[in-house]
């Protein structure tokens, strides 16, 4: 009797999990148009944290922006994040792909920053190289003028 229980549970278990926990959308968003939503929200979820002075000059409201660029709405935005979040495959592979062109970005930020950060080195220690040196004669004139 036990073991008809346990072998019901686990069928009951084994079909439930073949079910699609949430339905696919009326208007899918694609995988590739989803990673580019979210990676722009990621990029202006950034810069809010970072200057918010910025997004209010010039009068930018994040998800708003994000609405109006890719033409979609808020119901159509949270139906497909709430999709694609119901199978984890596809969810990790867009995120995958979001934090793949983040990390090039970054990559890109930190090489400029090197390349600004030589360049003012190299431009103080040309200006230290440039400076005058008191010689033997110019001190002498100082103190005989004294």
């Amino acid at each position: 009797m036990m073991r008809k229980a346990v072998l019901f549970i686990f069928c009951v278990f084994l079909v439930s999990c073949g079910e699609k926990v949430v339905e696919e959308p009326e208007q899918l968003i694609s995988k590739e148009k989803m990673a580019d939503i979210l990676y722009d929200l990621a990029i202006l979820t950034a810069a809010k944290n970072t200057s918010t002075d910025i997004l209010v000059k010039n009068n930018i409201e994040t998800m708003e922006y994000l609405y109006s660029k890719y033409d979609i709405d808020s119901v159509q935005f949270v139906d497909n994040n709430l999709y694609y979040a119901s199978i984890p495959s596809e969810y990790v592979a867009i995120y995958k792909e979001v934090d793949s062109r983040l990390e090039s970005v970054q990559k890109g930020m930190d090489e400029a920053r090197r390349i600004k950060a030589d360049s003012v080195r190299k431009a103080r220690d040309k200006a230290k190289e440039n400076r005058i040196k008191p010689t033997k004669e110019l001190r002498s004139t100082v103190q005989d003028s004294l």
